[in-house]
């Protein structure tokens, strides 16, 4: 009985151990702003206790959250991904002062269209997440924007 007992609560422990956190749930839209603009918006959802960080950070700091967009003949960038306002805090894990999100950020990328076919916009965030005691290493998560 106790060896069973043992087994299960080792398990028990080595899957909690095991854990994939994954505290970041992201969002795709697009909104149209006229016949020709059409905006880019991603939007991160974000487990209580984490923060994920601002695009512009401190050299020597956590990983920025950066936007990559796959290019094509369909449309060209305006000007570069747009973020909230958010929070900026003395960050106790980097020892300085950092902008990060908690709950919720929107970021924004203005597009021109060149023509008015259909299309897909591919692109990628990369961003880092940490809570009050500990950080993730640095992620990456494909998007897709449907242009119509």
């Amino acid at each position: 009985m106790k060896t069973k007992l043992f087994l299960i609560l080792f398990l028990c422990a080595g899957y909690m151990q095991a854990q994939i956190f994954e505290p970041v749930i992201w969002k795709t839209s697009v909104e149209k702003i006229s016949d020709t603009e059409y905006d880019l918006i991603v939007t991160a959802k974000i487990e209580k206790g984490w923060h994920l960080y601002s695009q512009s950070v401190p050299e020597g700091g956590p990983v920025a959250t950066s936007f990559s967009f796959e290019g094509n003949t369909n449309y060209l960038k305006k000007g570069n991904t747009t973020e909230e306002k958010g929070h900026t805090v003395n960050d106790p894990i980097f020892e300085m002062e950092i902008k990060y999100f908690s709950d919720a950020a929107r970021f924004t990328q203005r597009i021109k269209l060149r023509n008015d076919q259909a299309f897909q916009i591919n692109g990628i965030v990369t961003f880092m997440v940490c809570d009050d005691s500990r950080c993730l290493p640095p992620t990456s998560e494909d998007l897709t924007f449907t242009i119509k």
